[in-house]
């Protein structure tokens, strides 16, 4: 009889013993497999995506090399495939880094078509460096329902022509979650085979009647939050927080929110730190992949996002192109 229990004794400590090792190992192995990327446009200086110049491909090179350089990041996402911008891909590969690509959607739909063709022709040629892609970005954010034939249209076109990469169509978290609280599907949760998200308590504290209050010591929580709403509504669903950040200036500036009058939100360096690096570390805890907003700073940003919209970078927008110390 002591024998047995002996033997059931040791039997429970070394179940005990694998279960925890398991543990151990998923927990490992979710942290090294959560992608940590930063947002890349390389329209920055006196370049403005809207006219004018597009990025050279030194320009391209320069700016990956200095993102390499100062930043831990080895993974980007980026903002178009025509107009020069489809080098970033060789430019990636070169440097093996990997690639989040978006296919850029807006309202001119004979572009939307070219840019359509140019995004099958990069995930063909180059499917071990661009890892997942999207049909838009945003595009519900910036014209309602009224796109939403072009993001099936791409989605199908891609599924057509035969790409290997994983699809999704990237919009902010309100707009996965049907622009209702709690959250419930939107007709693209069958189309896609992930979902990208992007969250911005800074804009919440301007606009939301919902969240109209998050200091940046609580973004970290609120990216988290949000992701976990969006697996439950989607469950099955891998979800990616595609866009996350916050402004390093000007410094001490805030917004005031449209609805409530309230004040949360305090731009400066030490507070982008603070949010990108809380966020990516629970992010990492939980095997999450996320993309900051944005690697490198845009001038002609405030013509869209007011005085705030030149201060997203973790890296200056001008040479010597500096980056937020990791």
């Amino acid at each position: 009889m002591k024998q047995l229990l002996s033997f059931i004794i040791i039997f429970i400590m070394l179940a005990v013993c694998q279960n925890a090792s398991a543990r151990e190992k998923t927990t490992k192995t979710a942290k090294g497999d959560a992608l940590q990327c930063a947002a890349f446009s390389p329209y920055v200086g006196k370049l403005n995506p809207d006219y004018g110049a597009h990025p050279s491909k030194e320009l391209i090179d320069q700016l990956l090399d200095k993102l390499i350089k100062e930043t831990p990041f080895r993974c980007i996402m980026t903002y178009g495939v025509m107009n020069g911008l489809e080098y970033t891909f060789a430019a990636a590969e070169a440097r093996k880094l990997k690639v989040i690509a978006i296919i850029w959607l807006d309202d001119d739909i004979a572009v939307n078509s070219r840019s359509i063709a140019s995004g099958i022709d990069v995930a063909k040629a180059f499917p071990k460096t661009i890892i997942k892609l999207s049909c838009g970005s945003e595009v519900r954010t910036r014209h309602g329902y009224a796109l939403d034939g072009e993001i099936t249209r791409c989605i199908d076109s891609l599924r057509k022509a035969g790409v290997s990469q994983p699809i999704t169509t990237i919009d902010i978290w309100w707009e996965w979650c049907n622009r209702t609280t709690p959250c419930h599907q939107t007709n693209f949760g069958a189309q896609v085979d992930w979902i990208g998200i992007n969250v911005f308590p800074w804009w919440e504290n301007k606009y939301s009647g919902v969240f109209p209050c998050i200091p940046a010591k609580k973004a970290a929580d609120f990216h988290i939050a949000r992701i976990e709403d969006i697996r439950r509504t989607y469950p099955g669903k891998a979800v990616t927080l595609t866009e996350f950040g916050w402004p390093n200036g000007p410094e001490g500036g805030t917004e005031i929110n449209k609805l409530t009058q309230q004040q949360c939100g305090v731009a400066g360096i030490k507070n982008q730190a603070l949010v990108v690096k809380s966020t990516f570390k629970k992010l990492a805890e939980k095997g999450w992949d996320g993309v900051v907003f944005e690697a490198f700073s845009e001038n002609w940003k405030p013509s869209a996002e007011g005085d705030f919209g030149s201060f997203w970078g973790i890296c200056k927008g001008e040479p010597p192109y500096t980056c937020l110390s990791f």
